[in-house]
C-alpha cells in the first residue's frame, strides 16, 4: 500500500482563513458564513473578481501558516506511519500568484507541512515526498511514477481525468457533500472516514 494525497483542500481547510482575511480587508460583512465559497460568491457578486483573485495569493503565500488542517488529519498520518506504510503528497499550484505580490505558492505549502504535520517523532510525511507540480498533468504523472496505491483529492475532475494512473485505486475527499451523485468514485467526508477506508484495505507486509 502506498498512499499518495493532494494537498489544497484535502489535507488542508481554508475556509476560516479565506474569512478571517476577507473580514481584515472589509470586503464582507462579519454575518457571512466562515466559508470559502460563501467569500467567493460574495465577491463575484459585488463585482470584486481582482479581490478574490489577490485574496487567493495572500491567503496561499503570505498567510498560509494561519490554515488549518482537516480534523483527523495528523491521526490517519501517525496511523499509517505506524504502520510502515508510505505516504507522500502530490499537488499542483501555480508557483506565483495571478496577481499581487509574487509569493513562492510552492515554498509556503511546504513551509506549512513542516510545521503542521509533525509530532514528537517527526515529520509524518517524508519531505521528499512532497511534491507540488504546476500542471494536473504533471501531478498525475507524478502519481503513476511514484507508485500510488490509492490516490485522496477533493477534485473528481482530477481522479476522473484520462491519465489517471490505472493502478491507483481514486478516493474522493468530499467534505461538503458536493459531489453525492457521482457513484463512479468512492468517497469519504471525513478524515475519520478515509483512516477507516484504509485500515479495511490496510494487509501486513503489502
Amino acid at each position: 500500500m502506498r498512499i499518495g494525497l493532494d494537498f489544497d483542500n484535502t489535507i488542508v481547510s481554508y475556509d476560516a482563513l479565506f474569512h478571517r482575511v476577507a473580514l481584515d480587508q472589509g470586503e464582507i460583512p462579519a454575518s457571512l458564513p466562515a466559508n470559502k465559497v460563501a467569500v467567493r460568491d460574495h465577491l463575484r457578486k459585488a463585482g470584486r473578481e481582482p479581490v478574490w483573485t489577490e485574496m487567493q495569493g495572500t491567503v496561499y503565500g503570505a498567510r498560509m501558516d494561519e490554515a488549518a488542517a482537516y480534523p483527523g488529519v495528523v491521526d490517519c498520518l501517525r496511523w499509517l506511519r505506524s504502520r510502515g506504510i508510505p505516504v507522500a503528497i502530490m499537488s499542483h499550484k501555480t508557483r506565483h500568484p495571478f496577481l499581487g505580490p509574487a509569493y513562492d505558492l510552492h515554498a509556503a505549502a511546504v513551509a506549512w507541512i513542516a510545521h503542521h504535520l509533525v509530532d514528537a517523532d517527526g515529520p509524518l510525511v517524508d519531505p521528499a515526498h512532497v511534491h507540488f507540480e504546476v500542471t494536473k498533468e504533471g501531478k498525475l504523472d507524478r502519481v503513476g511514477e511514484w507508485g500510488a496505491t490509492h490516490f485522496v483529492d477533493d477534485l473528481p475532475e482530477i481522479l476522473l481525468h484520462p491519465a489517471f494512473p490505472r493502478d491507483a485505486q481514486p478516493l474522493l475527499f468530499d467534505r461538503d457533500g458536493h459531489h453525492a451523485a457521482l457513484d463512479a468514485l468512492p468517497a469519504v467526508s471525513s478524515w475519520a472516514a478515509l483512516q477507516q477506508y484504509l485500515e479495511a484495505a490496510w494487509t501486513p507486509g503489502r
